[in-house]
């Protein structure tokens, strides 16, 4: 089911039961992070949080926060329309396994994969609800706030000063923009990326953009900073949920999240030209803020931030953002989340892009079984990988193989086990590594790229990489004894005992 805005995806999470709504004022200023810590760390990762009064300085903002709305595998599920995530993943992989058809029956059955795909291609339509209340930069240039003073003033709105956006931890810099889907072009090829960057308020007119140096839109950047060129960028907010989760999915370079958008949520991606620059955006979009980056101005200190990784990452040079215009729906809904120690809502997003991309990795490797990304990994820090093993040293290739797939190089810790093993219970992950381990033998040690955000690197963006096999040993892999089997009872005991004495959950 595609969602035609944020707010009917609240909605739909309301009549679901998977929402909960806040109706006393509740500050932006570290309350939202406070209950939404709270909620995220409940079982399963608890209920979005619709929060109807939240206060910006004390004053009431015109727009509500939604917060936690793609934290529970099943809001996930929802956000994309399907029964399961794994769902969506298998129709993912049917579709990249299609061969030419050899009969009729077969020429149907590809037919119908490829009717999936007819709504995937976003179009370009003349107007969108997300520009039902505009603001241009000649409108906002006489209401600029002071970097010192976030305040929410009749004569400020509608600049960033009036959206309800989080400081979300004590040692923050600021306020920052959370789910900001960031649109840029490559001035080479004309390609379009979607990513998903942190944004630092500045001021009513300015902000941080927190691409890091391995991303695209960092790519893009460099280009237009050795032509001199101003670089267009626009920033939206909300609408389809598939949207957001796209923008933060780890999609090749090149391959437009629009794309991907519109075959997930099985409709087109409506598209409308921005006001004050050749960017398009989401027709249904809750907020657009559209703006450029000037490759000529120094670098602006952004950060401290409280971060995935559960610590602070620490204040470094970003590009500042300005914006020349501001629109929104009438009925907009603002989305934010946060971040810190884990579990948290990025948890349930980064384990949905596993699953779906699982086929892709598949392709490329035959063996594998299973991937699963623990949440005290924080992302991409620790995976586990399960696979069918016939080879010597196949567990390296594995390791080696992942390293080199996109955002799986910022990956410290892979630890690769036998099929029969359930990667997403890491209690028996940690009995396998435990059991089947000799820690010299079955370690390696390599260098590659680091998450920047990573602060126990010794080096900026440059660390140690570790895989352990713990995978049962070969011939050829240095082991010479007789490897014992697994204790296990007997089928027939067991389901003996269980009728005898049937469980009483």
């Amino acid at each position: 089911m595609a969602h035609d805005s944020f707010g009917q995806f609240v909605q739909a999470l309301d009549k679901a039961g998977e929402l909960k709504r806040v109706a006393q004022p509740i500050a932006t200023e570290l309350e939202i992070t406070e209950l939404a810590d709270r909620e995220m760390k409940s079982p399963g990762g608890g209920k979005a949080l619709l929060i109807e009064q939240p206060t910006v300085n004390g004053r009431v903002s015109p727009f509500p926060v939604a917060i936690n709305t793609l934290g529970s595998h099943r809001r996930m599920a929802l956000s994309m329309g399907a029964g399961s995530v794994e769902e969506a993943a298998r129709e993912l992989g049917a579709l990249l396994k299609a061969k030419p058809p050899v009969s009729f029956g077969e020429a149907i059955k590809l037919l119908g994969l490829a009717l999936d795909l007819r709504h995937a291609k976003p179009k370009l339509v003349a107007q969108g609800a997300c520009q039902e209340v505009a603001l241009r930069a000649a409108e906002l240039a006489g209401d600029a706030c002071p970097p010192s003073a976030f305040s929410l003033q009749p004569s400020a709105f509608p600049t960033l000063a009036a959206l309800p956006i989080l400081k979300c931890w004590p040692l923050d810099a600021g306020r920052f923009i959370t789910l900001p889907c960031v649109v840029t072009r490559d001035p080479d090829t004309g390609e379009r990326n979607v990513g998903m960057y942190r944004m630092q308020i500045y001021d009513g007119q300015t902000a941080g953009m927190h691409w890091q140096l391995q991303k695209v839109a960092a790519r893009h950047g460099k280009r237009y900073c050795e032509s001199g060129q101003p670089m267009p960028v626009s920033v939206f907010l909300g609408g389809d949920p598939v949207l957001t989760f796209c923008a933060s999915a780890p999609l090749p370079d090149g391959m437009d999240e629009f794309l991907l958008a519109g075959y997930l949520r099985k409709k087109s991606v409506e598209l409308v030209k921005c006001l004050t620059n050749d960017l398009e955006v989401p027709a249904g979009a809750d907020f657009v803020i559209e703006g450029y980056v000037d490759p000529k101005e120094p670098l602006r200190t952004e950060g401290p931030f409280g971060d995935h990784t559960g610590y602070y990452s620490l204040p470094d040079l970003y590009p500042a953002f300005h914006i020349t215009a501001l629109t929104h729906r009438k009925d907009a809904v603002y989305p934010a989340t946060i971040v810190g120690r884990p579990p948290m809502e990025d948890f349930y997003i980064g384990t949905a892009s596993v699953r779906l991309f699982l086929p892709v990795l598949k392709m490329n490797f035959p063996e594998l079984v299973d991937l699963a990304l623990p949440a005290e990994g924080v992302f991409h820090n620790l995976v586990f990988v399960s696979i069918k093993k016939t080879y010597p040293m196949q567990a390296y290739k594995i390791m080696h193989g992942l390293w080199g797939m996109g955002q799986m190089m910022f990956t410290k810790y892979i630890v690769v086990v036998d099929e029969d093993v359930d990667v997403h219970d890491t209690s028996e992950v940690l009995f396998r590594l435990c059991a089947t381990t000799d820690p010299q033998r079955d370690a390696i040690f390599t260098r590659g790229p680091a998450d920047v955000l990573d602060h126990a690197t010794s080096e900026f963006a440059i660390g140690t990489k570790m895989g352990i096999d713990a995978t049962k040993k070969l011939p050829g892999e240095g082991f010479k004894r007789e490897w014992p089997p697994l204790i296990k009872m007997d089928e027939a005991v067991q389901k003996k005992i269980a009728l005898l004495f049937p469980s009483k959950s």
